[in-house]
């Protein structure tokens, strides 16, 4: 990727994808952004993009790579002994209790006077249709939105906004560009974390019976996933070659898996993310 100019207007926005632990590749792009005090009249995140924007919108630089690095070696907090143990295969617990309030607090009066808008995704099992939240008052209430937002099917379970029955927003919304566009962003910067021209099987995904008995449009939602994200993805690089928007992505094929535990190839990826943002020359 070489170094491209970046105008932000009132009309600029950032799109911040999922991913697992594929997200310390925004994690890079983030710090970076913040090292150089570049902010962007709205952004939205989904699954880890919304775990890592929150850090990016109260301004605490390091803090998303702490969590995702630092404090994965310390407490081993994704696995399947979470799974077998908590019904969860990442301690939910750790990560939305401890972690904000205790270990790494997350600083939410800084949040709470940040001027530029921010919303995060989750997907209703009622529907089967992306939710938008935007929230900057009640702490509850933004751990509520953004541990649904991560909550992946099958492996986590279902979470709650409002009352309301809630999953990961990746099934959704996996890049939710044109929810930017809606609201009138159409000067884009979009942080995904695969290399271009990565798509998925297209084909539908199983959905074992037992699961999502009382919800059929999660189940459907479920089973278009592939399909809506390879058309999301397609979209992008499409609007990208238009000239439209604006993409930092992985360069290579990434090693890096959802549930990732190896540190030294976290590192690799975050590095990349930090290095390729870079490149951005932001006027």
């Amino acid at each position: 990727m070489d170094e491209k100019m970046v105008k932000l207007t009132s009309r600029s926005g950032l799109v911040l994808e999922g991913g697992g632990m594929r997200g310390v590749f925004t994690c890079g792009v983030l710090d970076n952004f913040m090292d150089r005090d570049i902010r962007f009249p709205y952004t939205i995140g989904v699954s880890a993009g919304a775990c890592n924007g929150l850090s990016y919108m109260s301004r605490q630089r390091g803090r998303a790579k702490y969590s995702n690095i630092d404090l994965l070696e310390k407490y081993r907090y994704i696995g399947f002994r979470h799974l077998l143990t908590k019904r969860n295969i990442m301690d939910f617990k750790l990560l939305f209790e401890t972690f904000p309030n205790e270990i790494i607090p997350y600083d939410y009066e800084g949040y709470a006077r940040c001027e530029e808008r921010y919303e995060m995704v989750t997907t209703s099992c009622e529907t089967g249709e992306a939710c938008y939240f935007e929230e900057k008052q009640t702490p509850s209430r933004i751990i509520d939105i953004v541990r649904a937002s991560s909550s992946l099917p099958f492996v986590c379970p279902i979470a709650y906004v409002d009352g309301r029955p809630m999953l990961d927003g990746g099934i959704a919304d996996s890049i939710p560009l044109l929810r930017a566009r809606e609201l009138g962003y159409d000067n884009n910067v979009v942080v995904v974390t695969r290399n271009r021209g990565y798509r998925k099987a297209d084909k539908p995904a199983f959905v074992p019976p037992f699961f999502y008995q009382k919800y059929p449009a999660m189940r459907e939602a479920i089973r278009n996933r592939s399909k809506i994200y390879n058309e999301q993805l397609a979209l992008v690089e499409q609007l990208e070659d238009a000239g439209e928007l604006t993409v930092i992505r992985p360069v290579r094929p990434i090693v890096v898996d959802r549930m990732e535990r190896d540190i030294s190839k976290l590192i690799d990826l975050y590095d990349e993310g930090y290095e390729l943002a870079a490149k951005l020359i932001f006027e």
